[in-house]
């Protein structure tokens, strides 16, 4: 008795695969995108507290009325371990005491631009 069975896969059975791949892809890449550029938000804002406390705790101690500004140098190594860096570039500005820190570098829409985010 002869056999002729082949073995393998089809092309149709390929691409089938394929397509699913594809599908899979679709729905994934976007959801990783966008819990990179949140888990980036977090950051920010986390270090904008982290700040925010460290100023707090220089006018408490020193005595610092709404309109003081500290400097980093007020702020690092006393009230903060290290300046913070951003999870893309920018600047931190500790700004007066009774005004909420702030960070210039890219805004979110920035970051949907150029997932990257540098």
């Amino acid at each position: 008795m002869k056999h002729n069975k082949r073995t393998g896969f089809t092309l149709v059975e390929i691409m089938i695969v394929v397509l699913i791949i594809d599908i899979l892809l679709a729905i994934a890449v976007p959801n990783f995108i966008k819990a990179r550029q949140n888990s980036r938000l977090q950051t920010l804002i986390g270090n904008l507290k982290q700040i925010e406390t460290g100023k707090e705790q220089w006018a408490m101690e020193f005595g610092k009325v709404g309109t003081d500004v500290p400097a980093q140098a007020d702020l690092t190594p006393t009230y903060m371990k290290n300046w913070p860096t951003g999870p893309v570039a920018g600047t931190y500005l500790p700004l007066a005491v009774n005004v909420n820190p702030t960070f210039i570098g890219k805004d979110a829409d920035a970051w949907r631009a150029d997932p990257s985010g540098l």
